[in-house]
């Protein structure tokens, strides 16, 4: 008897928890799935008006590909100062600066004369935007307990691979409104794509709360209930591990690793975005929208696999050997292409593109099982930080591939050796839960 009746109120406590949870879900990763496809849009439309540039303004591959990449000198400069300010200041605030400030940079990209405007503007955008990726992965700590916010980073996440998948179409349609209104394609690209993220900082403004206490569409009890149920996973962690100063999370050997398997991630991820068009167009004669539609293919895929697989994995606490199969599986896709003929090159592109996202969204949950607080805060952004210059490294060095051999699918083995890379670290990742596991 006593057994059932513990059972009973344990039972309406998870399925109140599972509500309160679906309800989150529902009302908070809109918002932000909306905010990261307009972020990584902006950041990666160039890749689809390479060509436009170098026509247009005499900016050759090299020169793109250092454009590309400088981005990300600045991106990730400015994490961690970044994600301090947010839990200093709140989400709503610091959010809303971000995505007006990447909006206006964004829109002025339409206003490049050269390879010197085309730098100061990159990294003009890599500061703007610098705080939007780390700084949600801290907000979404705040709401959802470890394997929900696998799910969470998963569908947050959808928005790289919605921006792909519209981004082709949609570009390739503004490249070919070239010459209206005495503006080039490329011009129109960047204004329109610009613009929407300056609308969308008033609805960040108004919609986004700072936590679940703020949150309007929660009752006191049901925010109670989050916060106590995130501040007991906590204690649970730490009855593992100690909790850990800021400055101790920069030498963490844990974090140090992750970044390093973030960090070849990066090349693989970046080198895919900013060249995947114009490996496409060297199959044969396409146009713009043919060349944005299969573009969008792999992306699709990506999509695809973020939304299901961390779910899965993270309810089976199988989330190292899926990141280490994610990684292996992706460094034999994209090294394909290079060997057999485009039918084949784009399936393998979309095969890999399965996991170029799903084993991100794995990967960051492993930080909030380790550190909380500012510590939690500065283990984000140093993660990102680092692990974000393989998309500096990537485009440029595929760019200097491509500019030297004429070829920019000759970057591809640099991509699949740098996931070779992250599958053989990734070996090594281990999560509190495997320590205790293994104790």
């Amino acid at each position: 008897m006593s057994t059932n009746s513990e059972a009973a109120p344990a039972t309406a406590e998870a399925r109140e928890a599972s509500r309160v949870n679906t309800l989150m879900f529902a009302k908070l990763m809109p918002l932000l799935v909306c905010g990261y496809l307009l972020n990584f849009l902006d950041r990666t439309n160039i890749a689809l008006a390479k060509s436009a540039l170098q026509a247009d303004l005499g900016i050759g591959a090299a020169a793109y590909g250092l454009g590309a990449g400088l981005f990300f000198l600045t991106y990730s400069v400015c994490q961690v100062p970044s994600n301090l300010i947010l839990q200093r200041v709140g989400a709503r605030r610091w959010i809303t600066a971000i995505v007006l400030s990447w909006g206006c940079v964004s829109t002025a990209m339409a206003l490049v004369k050269g390879p010197e405007s085309f730098y100061a503007l990159r990294v003009l955008l890599g500061i703007a935007e610098a705080g939007m990726f780390p700084g949600v992965m801290f907000y979404l700590t705040g709401w959802f307990g470890t394997k929900q916010r696998a799910q969470a980073i998963g569908y947050f996440l959808l928005g790289s691979a919605f921006a792909n998948i519209i981004g082709g179409p949609i570009g390739g349609a503004l490249l070919s409104l070239d010459g209206k209104i005495g503006l080039h394609g490329w011009q129109w690209l960047f204004l329109m794509e610009g613009a929407p993220a300056i609308l969308f900082a008033f609805v960040v403004w108004k919609l986004l709360p700072d936590g679940p206490a703020t949150a309007p569409w929660l009752t006191k009890a049901e925010a109670d209930g989050v916060l106590a149920r995130l501040a007991e996973e906590r204690a649970l962690a730490n009855r593992t591990h100690d909790s850990i100063p800021v400055k101790a999370v920069f030498v963490n050997p844990h974090l140090l690793l992750a970044i390093l398997i973030y960090f070849c991630h990066q090349i693989a991820l970046y080198g895919v975005t900013f060249f995947l068009p114009a490996i496409i167009r060297s199959w044969g004669h396409l146009g713009e929208i043919q060349i944005g539609m299969l573009t969008a293919l792999p992306w699709l895929c990506t999509g695809l696999g973020t939304a299901f697989l961390p779910k899965l994995v993270m309810a089976r606490n199988l989330s190292r050997p899926f990141v280490v199969t994610g990684f292996a599986l992706m460094a034999i896709s994209f090294a394909m292409p290079m060997f057999v003929s485009p039918v084949l090159a784009l399936a393998a592109f979309c095969f890999g593109g399965i996991f170029l996202s799903s084993v991100q969204s794995v990967l960051f949950t492993f930080p909030a099982s380790r550190f909380h607080g500012a510590a939690l805060a500065a283990g984000l952004g140093f993660l990102n930080t680092l692990g974000i210059l393989g998309g500096f490294i990537g485009p440029y060095a595929i760019g200097l591939v491509e500019q030297s051999t004429g070829k920019a699918s000759n970057g591809l083995l640099l991509m699949s050796g740098a996931l070779v890379i992250s599958t053989l670290a990734s070996l090594f990742l281990r999560y509190p839960f495997q320590d205790r596991a293994k104790a």
